[in-house]
Parts: structure tokens; sequence; C-alpha cells
């Protein structure tokens, strides 16, 4: 029989409670209360000067607002870019990994920390890079005029694709790095079971790889997609206000607008919409992995 205050097969609960404080601390102070007061503030109207105003009360006139077709159309625009990233990402990322994969251990070891290089960039420094690259007397534009290419200087900042480019910059070492780790744990038994019964490589592929790295695929897709969605600094920096994704529309609201109300809505809004994304992810893995 188990002591008292220990559970079988586990440490004393004592210790569980010792070792898990600090995390279950780290969660209540910066996720949960923060996220309490957002619940909160949606319940409440704008004050004269920004802010909440208590003292008028309760209303639930903010969630109505949502589905203003501007707000809507700012919402819309968010999920095709952070789309054509992700999309773009897996259309990059995954012959990456697959070619990573397949080269010598040292040399892999090489091309993973190359994937990785840029984060150990200020996130700030490498989207100012962009705009020095894109910028009309940058150097993709002096590049191209002088090997004659163009005559004038292209628009290629303060774009909706410059966005996309910036946010794709951005994330994609975080398409790279699961889809590698999908296609490592693909059993080579398997590729050459799939050869020896006559299939050429791409039957091989489609077949064989693809099908047991797509767990690697949601998840890269995920990785990639989140982050994309709520960014604000890229449309800023790279999109010159031209460019509104839904993270713009929340820090305005809260920072110029001082909306604190509908800002909290919109805030809510996007994490429901993730955890219901992550919650389609998991469960995709899932019946994926039991396949």
């Amino acid at each position: 029989m188990a002591r008292l205050g220990k559970t079988a097969g586990g440490p004393p609960l004592r210790a569980r409670v010792v070792l898990l404080g600090p995390g279950l601390s780290y969660l209540a102070v910066l996720l949960l209360l923060p996220l309490a007061l957002l619940i909160g503030y949606t319940f409440f109207r704008r004050g004269r000067f920004g802010g909440i105003a208590y003292e008028d009360g309760s209303t639930g006139e903010n969630f109505a607002r949502i589905t203003d077709p501007l707000y809507a159309g700012v919402l819309t625009g968010s999920l095709r870019i952070a789309a054509v990233t992700t999309l773009l990402a897996l259309l990059l990322g995954y012959p990456t990994a697959y070619a990573i994969s397949r080269l010598p251990g040292r040399w892999r070891t090489v091309a993973l920390v190359l994937v990785v290089l840029p984060f150990w960039t200020n996130f700030l420094i490498r989207t100012y890079a962009w705009i020095v690259l894109l910028s009309s007397p940058g150097v993709v534009n002096s590049a191209l005029t002088g090997i004659g290419v163009i005559d004038r200087p292209l628009k290629l900042l303060y774009t909706e694709p410059a966005v996309v480019l910036g946010l794709l910059y951005a994330y994609l070492p975080l398409m790279v790095l699961p889809l590698y780790s999908a296609i490592e744990r693909v059993d080579p038994r398997l590729l050459e079971a799939s050869a020896d019964l006559g299939a050429r490589p791409a039957r091989t592929f489609w077949s064989v790889t693809l099908p047991h790295t797509l767990p690697g695929v949601l998840t890269g897709c995920v990785f990639v997609f989140v982050p994309s969605l709520g960014n604000f600094v890229v449309p800023e920096l790279l999109g010159g206000g031209h460019t509104v994704m839904v993270g713009n529309l929340i820090r305005d609201q809260f920072l110029t607008a001082r909306d604190w109300p509908f800002g909290s809505v919109l805030a809510l809004a996007l994490i429901a919409f993730l955890v219901l994304l992550l919650m389609a992810q998991a469960w995709a893995g899932r019946r994926l992995g039991g396949r």
C-alpha cells in the first residue's frame, strides 16, 4: 500500500507540488491572469478618454462589432497572407529538409546550423535588412537596373508580397525543422522494400515518404501559420501601413484608439481561432499516427 502523500509509481505529492509550483505560478501570472483581464474587459465600454469605463456597466455590444465588414476584411486578409506564407514555406521547406536528411552526418549538422542561424540575430534587425534590400534605391533594384533588366526601380517595398516575403524569411526554419525530424524517422527499410518491388524514386516518395511525414507537415504548417497570423512587426515595417493584419488591428485598438474592450474581443477571437487550429492539428496528427 502506498504511503499517505505518495502515489504509486511516482514521487510524493509534496515533491510534485514543489516541482510544478514554479511552472504553474508562471502560467498563472503571465497567462491566466492576463487572459482573465481580457475576458473581463470585453463586457465594458470604452472610456471617454480611452481605457475602460467601469461605471457604465457591462454590455455585449463589443462582440457585435467584430462582424463589421471592415474588421472582417482585415481578418480575411490576414488569413490569406498567413495561408500563402505557409504554402510557400511548405514548398520551400520540404525539399530543403529532404535534401538535408540525405547529407552525410557531418554536413547535415552544418546545414541544420545554417537553417537556424537567422534566429541568432534580432528579429527587428532582420526585418530592417529587407527594407534595405527592397527599397527603390536598394540592393535588388540596383542590381536589376545595373544588368539592364529594368529601366526604373520597381515598387517592391510597402506591398503585400513584401509582407509575405518577410514572414516567409522569418518563419521558414519553423517549417524545415519539423519536416527534417519527420523525414529522419521514416524507416529506411520501407524505402528499400519499395525499390526492391520496382518502384521508381518518385513513386517511392509519393507512396512511402510523404504519407509517413504528414504529421511533420501538419506541425510545420501550424508553426508557420500561427505566428504569421498574429505578427504585426513585419506588416508595419514592410507593409508601410498599406497592409493591415489582425495583429496590427489589435495593437492599434490598445495603443492608438485606446479601445481596450474591443481590442480584448479581437484578441480573444484570435486566441480562440488558434486554439481550435491547434486542436484540429493534434486530432489530425493522432489520426495519421494511428494509421
